[in-house]
């Protein structure tokens, strides 16, 4: 396979090393095992969000709330994000990443009914808390196991893992919309919950059995500016962190965790109010509006699918630039477009532009600072999310909701211009 013969190549270089004598890529595949598990582990927590995603209207209606009120619940969630993402960074330094990304995903799937049994506001938000430290404490642990995996293998292959969560998003959002009138909320996501947590015990007992990649220690020095670049073009060690020659890792991470904010924001909008603004503005119907948050979701999937290839043709700091662009004209697009198709082919274009600025930010910070580095890029990252709630509800109760997310554009073109502007001070 050319996997194993691009690692054999390496290895002449550590053969003596006791480090190299355990991480070395087993005969019979296991490595691809691990990455399988890991990938079904991002699959599950797209899969479990979206499922929420599709239902927020429901809930909204429930709880009877209005756009702020209901960006206030939304709050929460992000809030429980954030307060547990640097103590699951530490976790995972002292128990590894991957039983901590099983713990996570588990709590996420206990957490994900609990939002159809909420009958105000405030018990929503209270629920929301819960749901959010699970989702949150997933993403830095599956973030940090995934890092570890991707310095081993020697791919720039990260993309392919947040595919999968996309994919699972897909796949929640369809099944979310076709039975959207056959089950009430409260079934459709106990179901939801019940399929995460078998998953969750499937791939982890593969994960867990798989040989565990060493942790990424976090770079101290400067050497190795823009190896990423150089990586990009071969595509044969882009696991590392771009970044101007000396420069200090924690401003590096920080830069790199601002470009995770404005994406977060900008996917965080699209979850929490896709639905909500096609059916309340464009007037589809609730399956359409299902439908077009499904079309968002494929078009990130497709977009991380083939995230690799392009990272090794054009670069990342390139392809951030174009995805960050693209994803704010097909913001504008999709939020002032009056008609349904449209609007969801805006939506479409940001799913392509933001498909791999997230998990690309996240990757170069977990490559620079290791576990902590993936901490501190997410919890910057998903305060994205934690105000992203905030503006678009209140901007849309003054201004109207289209008006509101066009703010998601100057997210996006921010984010495309932060790592660039890193590489150019290089």
């Amino acid at each position: 396979m050319p996997l194993r013969n691009k690692i054999r190549a390496h290895r002449h270089a550590d053969e003596s090393s006791p480090q190299s004598r355990s991480t070395r890529p087993a005969p019979d595949g296991t490595w691809g095992a691990a990455r399988l598990a890991l990938t079904a582990f991002f699959a599950v927590d797209g899969f479990l969000f979206a499922a929420w995603v599709v239902r927020i209207p429901d809930v909204r209606s429930q709880v009877s709330a209005s756009h702020g009120a209901l960006g206030l619940a939304l709050l929460c969630l992000s809030v429980g994000a954030v307060l547990t993402m640097p103590m699951v960074g530490r976790l995972c330094l002292r128990y590894g990443s991957r039983p901590v990304t099983i713990g996570s995903l588990a709590l996420l799937g206990l957490a994900v009914p609990l939002p159809a049994h909420a009958h105000s506001v405030l018990s929503l938000g209270a629920v929301l808390l819960l749901f959010g430290a699970g989702y949150g404490g997933a993403n830095v642990a599956m973030n940090s196991a995934a890092v570890d995996l991707v310095a081993q293998l020697r791919r720039p292959v990260m993309p392919s893992f947040h595919a999968g969560y996309s994919l699972g998003g897909l796949v929640g959002a369809g099944f979310g919309g076709l039975l959207a009138d056959r089950l009430t909320t409260a079934w459709a996501l106990a179901l939801g919950g019940l399929l995460g947590l078998a998953v969750t015990v499937g791939a982890g007992v593969v994960l867990l059995r798989s040989p565990a990649a060493p942790m990424v220690a976090p770079e101290r020095g400067g050497a190795g500016a823009g190896a990423g670049e150089a990586g990009g073009a071969t595509g044969t060690t882009e696991v590392s962190a771009v970044r101007p020659a000396g420069a200090p890792v924690r401003l590096l991470v920080l830069v790199l965790g601002l470009t995770a904010l404005c994406t977060a924001y900008g996917e965080g909008a699209i979850a929490d109010w896709t639905t909500l603004h096609l059916t309340d503005d464009v007037h589809a119907s609730a399956g359409t509006a299902a439908a077009g948050y499904a079309a968002y979701a494929f078009a990130m999937t497709s977009g991380r699918v083939g995230g690799t290839w392009l990272s090794i043709r054009l670069g990342q700091n390139r392809l951030m630039l174009l995805g960050g662009l693209t994803a704010a004209a097909g913001m504008l697009v999709a939020a002032l477009a009056p008609a349904v198709p449209v609007a969801i082919g805006g939506f479409i274009l940001v799913g392509l532009g933001l498909a791999n600025l997230f998990p690309l930010a996240i990757a170069r910070a977990g490559a620079a600072g290791g576990p902590q580095g993936v901490a501190l890029a997410s919890t910057l990252g998903y305060g994205g999310m934690l105000i992203g709630p905030v503006v678009i509800g209140f901007l849309a109760d003054a201004a109207g909701l289209p008006l509101a997310l066009t703010t998601v554009a100057v997210a996006a073109t921010t984010a495309a211009l932060l790592p660039f502007a890193v590489a150019r001070r290089g």
